[in-house]
């Protein structure tokens, strides 16, 4: 099977959400682009009838997170439980978000579609798994106001040239119609790799990285933010982001992402 890098990558644009072309000819237009650079599956590179899908062979390789899981933090529940049951570590310790929601576990096909967009220069792929993250966070979406990406160093951003949270955000504000702010939050120090960290680690690595653009604070306050990211492993990250937002008088924060690592100690 051939794979992703020997392919040319398919970079293309929802013509329909930004152009003014009438109808027949933004089809003309996707037909053309078909033609030139035939749809391709996101994992292993195989043909498929529309950009932004997975071939038959790679579907099962995804883990998809649905119900039962905890209303508020979105963990999968391993057996049937009633309606409204929180888990364990959301009764224990609240978390900062009002609710949190992700599309697939990190693991098997999921990590391998977070690396290919993350670290393979694959930003083709934004749209297809902003699709996927909106049928998880519908409802979060609906009710958002703005659509916030969880911020890179500028030093990160310089080496990797892109956010993956930030191109996610963009996606999905053009499939909601709800605005994206990319330059809602800032890192102001530079942090170490989280991977390999535990939460009192990461909690300390982050203690005043994120901070909110001043120029930003007043489109920020009263409103309800859909916080993106592309993983959620313990909630660091994102706490650190919701401290900031909340110190600039954001009503309320919800949490998509696109994976979520599972932890062993939720239920």
């Amino acid at each position: 099977m051939t794979g992703p890098s020997s392919l040319p990558q398919r970079k293309r644009m929802d013509l329909g959400a930004i152009s003014p072309l009438p109808r027949s000819l933004r089809l003309f237009s996707r037909w053309a682009l078909d033609a030139l650079l035939p749809p391709r599956c996101m994992l292993c590179g195989t043909l498929v009838d529309e950009p932004g899908r997975l071939c038959a062979t790679c579907w099962p390789s995804l883990d998809f997170i649905a119900e039962p899981l905890c209303p508020c933090c979105g963990a999968p529940f391993t057996m049937p439980v009633p309606v409204g049951l929180h888990c364990a570590a959301c009764l224990a310790k609240p978390p900062r978000f009002r609710r949190a929601r992700a599309a697939l576990v990190y693991g098997r096909g999921g990590r391998d579609l977070v690396l290919r967009f993350k670290r393979a220069d694959r930003t083709d792929l934004a749209a297809g798994l902003a699709g996927l993250m909106r049928q998880a966070g519908g409802v979060l979406l609906k009710e958002a106001d703005l659509i916030l990406p969880v911020p890179l160093h500028r030093g990160r951003l310089w080496r990797r040239r892109y956010n993956q949270s930030a191109l996610l955000a963009q996606a999905l504000g053009r499939l909601s119609g709800k605005p994206a702010l990319v330059d809602g939050l800032e890192r102001v120090k530079p942090t170490p790799s989280l991977g390999g960290l535990n939460r009192r680690q990461r909690r300390e690595a982050l203690a005043g990285a994120i901070r909110v653009v001043p120029k930003r604070r007043g489109a920020l306050a009263g409103k309800t933010v859909l916080l993106v990211d592309d993983v959620y492993t313990t909630g660091a990250t994102v706490s650190a982001c919701i401290r900031a937002l909340r110190g600039a008088g954001v009503a309320a924060v919800d949490v998509l992402t696109l994976t979520r690592v599972l932890r062993p100690d939720i239920v």
